[in-house]
């Protein structure tokens, strides 16, 4: 059966103003203008979110199947049709745990894969991470998780700065997985250091980083600056100030700036108290900080949100799609797969009105519910 979706369709060479997606099984099958499409809705790749803790009322940091399940269905209707689990600083039993029981919904599909960001960051700029768990890298440990996930550790996010960094970060790179730079205190030298060891993601860029100085450049310059290099963003204007956004995304360029949402579990839930590794979180007008000192502690933040902010803060609608499906699908070697509406991908695509709301969501040639 052949299905065929038509509206303004955001293709990786730009808008097709009147245009058609046609699907056939699970595979786009064909791209091309469609001249009788009058002012449809746009039609857009799945967002790609390779950063988020939960959602929905549900967590990824306990490493939960069934919570890690419900949570990727709320995103995915808000048009994530692929999502990576990310889990926070813990324990290396919670580490093995959760790696054992997310596998088998990366093999299923359910989630694009595991992304640990820490527990190897600095105590510095840890940000909401649980500082009684973190510590410097290890590469035994990282080669038990990556043998225990057998292709569904996908990211680890590291401080360049702390004792073994660098070395596991060729390692990661030698075994395929992406090596991240974030919660780090490290100088521009060192982070540029971590980008030659094979680093090439930015952890939601600025958050978590050591300022920008005129005098002492700091991480953000240097990933900034590293051609290979993808840099998460936050758009919920908490995070990142719409300037911050912009002048981020015109420096790298929409190619090189992924958005990513760093939700917890009070996505899409009501202002009240919420808990992300082992430590207390309040919601007040969606904005998720510690209890103890007001940090950010990650977002309430969803994809669509997200892109609807950037295309608010002057980002155009092409680039700002790039951003939230094609260039996430890229930075963590997915891009084959997902992340374009090109002939032969997946067919995940969302179908957004014209104030870019959400109208349907098809995930793998079928629409979600």
């Amino acid at each position: 059966m052949t299905v065929r979706v038509n509206g303004k369709v955001v293709t990786p060479g730009g808008v097709i103003p009147q245009g058609c997606v046609e699907v056939k099984g699970d595979r786009i099958s064909a791209v091309a203008e469609y001249p009788s499409v009058r002012d449809g809705h746009w039609i857009v790749p799945g967002f790609v979110d390779i950063h988020s803790h939960g959602g929905g009322g549900h967590t990824f940091t306990t490493g939960d199947a069934g919570q890690a399940r419900a949570a990727a269905a709320f995103h995915l209707r808000h048009g994530t049709t692929s999502l990576m689990a990310s889990l926070v600083s813990s324990p290396f039993e919670l580490m093995r745990s959760a790696t054992a029981a997310f596998a088998p919904l990366v093999r299923d599909g359910v989630l694009a894969g595991i992304h640990f960001e820490g527990p190897y960051l600095s105590a510095d700029r840890c940000g909401a991470q649980n500082p009684e768990f973190l510590r410097d890298p290890s590469t035994d440990e990282l080669t038990e998780l990556i043998k225990i996930g057998d292709g569904a550790v996908r990211m680890v996010t590291l401080a360049p700065e702390r004792a073994g960094a660098l070395a596991a970060m060729e390692m990661l790179t030698r075994q395929g997985v992406v090596a991240a730079i974030g919660h780090t205190d490290g100088t521009y030298e060192q982070t540029r250091a971590a980008v030659a060891a094979g680093a090439s993601v930015g952890t939601h860029l600025f958050n978590g980083m050591r300022p920008v100085h005129h005098r002492e450049p700091g991480p953000v310059v240097a990933l900034l600056a590293a051609p290979n290099v993808i840099c998460e963003l936050v758009a919920d204007g908490v995070h990142l100030h719409e300037g911050t956004l912009t002048f981020a995304t015109s420096t790298a360029g929409p190619e090189r700036c992924a958005l990513v949402t760093d939700a917890m579990a009070a996505a899409g839930m009501p202002d009240g108290e919420y808990e992300l590794g082992g430590q207390a979180v309040t919601v007040s007008d969606g904005v998720a900080r510690l209890s103890h000192d007001g940090t950010i502690a990650g977002s309430t933040l969803t994809m669509d949100a997200a892109l609807r902010s950037a295309v608010a803060a002057g980002v155009p609608v092409p680039d700002a799609v790039r951003m939230a499906s094609t260039t996430p699908a890229l930075a963590v070697g997915l891009g084959d797969q997902v992340g374009s509406l090109q002939a032969g991908l997946r067919a995940d695509l969302v179908v957004l009105d014209d104030d870019l709301e959400i109208v349907r969501v098809m995930r793998a040639g079928a629409w979600v519910e």
